[in-house]
């Protein structure tokens, strides 16, 4: 498709305008985030949201259609013996795999996320990253997480990181958008400060941190960065757009520390699986663990939960 003919209703932003980051502050600011203690309802309300906002993944090589279904009676039976708690956001897969999620959770309130456009890597003609997004949401997916041509953006070839994404988001038609930076191989806080923002102005509905495939992946000082950058887009055009990091996020621990930095951040609003999601694998065996211990006073054996 001739981006020509996309009606785009986002414009290429003045990337010269977008204000350095000061890492040591960034620094300050996530050390007072990790230093916060919540405890008792605070600390049980907090799982339950963490829970709500989980993205369950698998993306790998040797994925199979009995893994996805797996995970997807995961999603749906997280502890049975605990009746009452929330599903997770969504199940995370590849493409040709999306027809066997949507099987598999039919009935259920949880939404199918694929990753697209040559993911990890990104090193593809756009011609196969659009084919590849189509496919996806043809088969049911109603969130796409797209990867960026890294090696475009650290050529400085930044119109053509955000033209990408427009044809992204017009092949995505209603299914929302979730457009991955991959930090890890930005650099520097002040180029993932820059892609944030040409994400948000191209009409990412999300921005995400990682893939999970490079090292390092999500941090909370990128993620605040990205959460900055989120606010004042935010208030200078009105609308609302969701944060996801992903990768390396595994301790209950770790995502309430998240939590209490989005909400200093961004406010309530933005407190909802709507706007804000964790991509991961593991995170949700130790969040019930934690809920566990906090009903009962005691953790439950790791055995207890299914891997998968």
């Amino acid at each position: 498709m001739s981006l020509a003919v996309i009606d785009n209703p986002f414009t290429y932003p003045d990337l010269s305008r977008v204000p350095a980051v000061d890492e040591v502050g960034i620094n300050e600011r996530v050390a007072r985030f990790q230093s916060r203690s919540i405890k008792t309802d605070s600390k049980m309300a907090a799982l339950r949201l963490v829970l709500s906002m989980i993205d369950l993944t698998t993306l790998e090589g040797q994925d199979t259609p009995g893994k996805v279904r797996q995970l997807c009676q995961k999603a749906i039976h997280l502890h049975d013996a605990m009746p009452g708690l929330p599903h997770v956001a969504a199940v995370c897969v590849y493409p040709n795999m999306v027809a066997v999620a949507k099987e598999a959770l039919a009935g259920h309130d949880i939404n199918i996320a694929s990753v697209a456009t040559a993911f990890p890597s990104g090193m593809s003609s756009r011609e196969i990253k659009l084919e590849d997004t189509r496919m996806a949401v043809a088969a049911g997916a109603n969130e796409i997480d797209m990867v960026i041509s890294r090696g475009a953006f650290l050529a400085g070839d930044y119109r053509y990181v955000f033209d990408e994404i427009v044809a992204v988001k017009d092949a995505c038609g209603d299914a929302h958008l979730k457009v991955i930076l991959e930090t890890g191989e930005l650099g520097t806080l002040d180029r993932v400060r820059r892609a944030s923002v040409l994400a948000m102005h191209a009409g990412a509905d999300f921005i995400k941190t990682s893939t999970g495939k490079i090292q390092p992946a999500a941090t909370m000082q990128v993620t605040l960065v990205m959460l900055q950058a989120i606010r004042d887009y935010y208030r200078a055009t009105g609308r609302m757009v969701g944060m996801k990091p992903a990768g390396g996020i595994s301790t209950a621990k770790l995502a309430i520390h998240y939590l209490v930095m989005l909400r200093e951040t961004l406010g309530n609003a933005w407190m909802t699986p709507e706007w804000f999601r964790f991509g991961a694998s593991s995170l949700a065996n130790d969040v019930l663990m934690q809920i566990m211990k906090q009903t009962t006073g005691r953790y439950q054996s790791a055995d207890y939960f299914s891997k998968d």
